[in-house]
């Protein structure tokens, strides 16, 4: 990579890893006030929505963004045509939600879901009037307007969310939260980026667009109901009160293995699209991603597992102590989640959609098999049964890996597991520690949490692995007073 590339390539990182870790936290730390004040049951009736949500966002957007991000020679003419369908595309999406509200509640035999899918449906609205903005800072690597952006829109609707439950709006104060932020998102997007639309459209410019985008689309869906439908499997065969358990778990899980998977994805793929005709540069740079994501986020799971149980108790109360055995189970998945992502970014950044899509279908089926097979053993059974795809689902996204770019599943494996070793030393640490008597949940928590961090550096340390090595001696160099001894040496 030049040298302007590798600059930008940090440069987005660095914002990319403040976005992601922000707005996560920030949406934490207000569900986990949010889930002091309202019940499992609230949480579990709007999780039965979210696919219905999350797969009209995919038609909003159609595949366009990402054929925009990976397309050379992007035109003004382009974004504006993209940017007109989008608008479009939101309101038919929006009104095919409202029209089908009442099946939707029928489904789940929950009459409260046909007016707050009816509410939720105006997300798709407004979020139509933002993507392609999003979509630009995105193409053009500036994650810093994009964190500005998130950052404040997930304030701001954090507060008006705890505001409207402590004036008891019970469920609705989950849906006046997603409606201020993507609304308070939407705004300010236009707000911080120049790019205006102009009156001009042409078919021809997406139709130009279609043959990748579409591939997308389709792939995205594919993906999108499949990340969601154990929402809908556990919505249906079990009870709203089992989903929220299951969601709160799940946000615990999430908010760690995803942050670094959207610092990294969400960087990887314009980047490795902008070098997609260099294969020798591909597999460095794709290996240096995988490496430096089991490096951070390996610890974090193995970690959580852990301390699951305190975790749960002091910041949700026992009333979420069903919560917790989900949680040790989930952290599997955040486990592999960023090293999927990482495959993934590749397949799109050389523009092999109908690959991205064929492997889709293959994993989403397994998914399904796997659904059918393990629901009659109940919500846990159903997780093991997520373990095991998700191993297998990274196998067949390593395979093509291989195949494009000499850098297959076993490569892989042996370049994350020194990262795997040394964090699962720190969990068995953490875990000793825990059997030790403090007076408080509190403080175990705490003690917990400071000797894994402690364990988990000393033995990295100890051992010299190559990748936390590397990123000490660059945070030393970084540091004023280390240069400052160069200069006086």
């Amino acid at each position: 990579m030049s040298q302007s590339l590798t600059s930008r390539t940090v440069q987005a990182l660095s914002w990319s890893f403040v976005e992601s870790a922000s707005v996560r936290g920030i949406r934490l730390f207000f569900g986990i006030v949010l889930a002091r004040l309202l019940s499992p049951e609230q949480f579990g009736l709007v999780a039965m929505l979210t696919i219905f949500v999350a797969v009209a966002q995919s038609f909003l957007d159609s595949g366009f963004g990402a054929a925009l991000i990976q397309k050379q020679d992007t035109t003004h003419l382009d974004t504006c045509s993209v940017f007109y369908f989008n608008i479009v595309m939101g309101m038919a999406v929006a009104g095919f939600l409202c029209l089908t509200a009442p099946y939707i509640a029928a489904f789940y035999s929950q009459p409260l879901l046909t007016p707050l899918m009816r509410v939720l449906s105006l997300t798709i609205v407004i979020n139509s009037f933002g993507l392609i903005q999003n979509t630009i800072l995105t193409k053009e690597i500036d994650f810093k307007t994009q964190t500005k952006v998130n950052v404040m829109a997930s304030l701001l609707s954090g507060v008006v969310g705890v505001t409207m439950a402590l004036r008891g709006f019970g469920i609705w104060s989950l849906a006046g939260q997603q409606i201020c932020s993507t609304l308070s998102g939407t705004i300010l997007l236009w707000f911080f980026n120049s790019w205006r639309p102009a009156l001009i459209f042409s078919l021809e410019a997406l139709k130009k667009m279609f043959g990748f985008g579409s591939r997308i689309l389709a792939s995205g869906l594919l993906n999108t109901v499949f990340d969601n439908i154990y929402l809908v499997a556990i919505g249906k065969l079990f009870s709203p009160v089992d989903l929220g358990f299951y969601t709160r778990a799940s946000l615990f899980q999430e908010v760690p293995s995803q942050t670094v998977s959207a610092m990294v994805g969400r960087v990887t793929f314009p980047v490795l699209a902008s070098i997609q005709s260099d294969t020798a540069g591909l597999k460095r740079g794709t290996r240096k991603a995988l490496i430096a994501v089991a490096l951070v986020n390996f610890p974090m799971m193995v970690g959580l597992a852990v301390i699951a149980r305190p975790l749960i108790l002091v910041l949700l109360t026992d009333r979420w102590a069903e919560s917790i055995s989900y949680l040790q189970l989930l952290t599997f998945l955040g486990l592999l989640y960023p090293l999927h992502v990482i495959n993934l970014s590749l397949l799109q950044a050389l523009g092999r959609s109908k690959l991205l899509l064929r492997l889709e279908i293959v994993k989403k089926a397994l998914i399904v098999i796997n659904i059918a097979v393990t629901c009659r053993w109940g919500l846990s059974g159903m997780i093991y049964g997520m373990m095991a795809m998700s191993l297998i689902s990274y196998y067949l996204n390593c395979y093509y890996t291989g195949v494009l770019i000499g850098y297959p599943f076993w490569e892989q494996l042996r370049d994350v597991l020194p990262s795997l070793f040394v964090a699962l030393i720190m969990g068995i640490v953490v875990s000793v520690t825990g059997l030790l008597g403090f007076p408080n949940d509190w403080i175990r928590l705490l003690v917990q949490i400071f000797v894994g961090v402690l364990a988990y550096a000393a033995t990295c340390r100890l051992l010299r692995l190559r990748a936390f090595m590397e990123i000490l001696r660059e945070t030393c160099d970084a540091l004023p007073f280390s240069k400052a001894s160069k200069v006086v040496s």
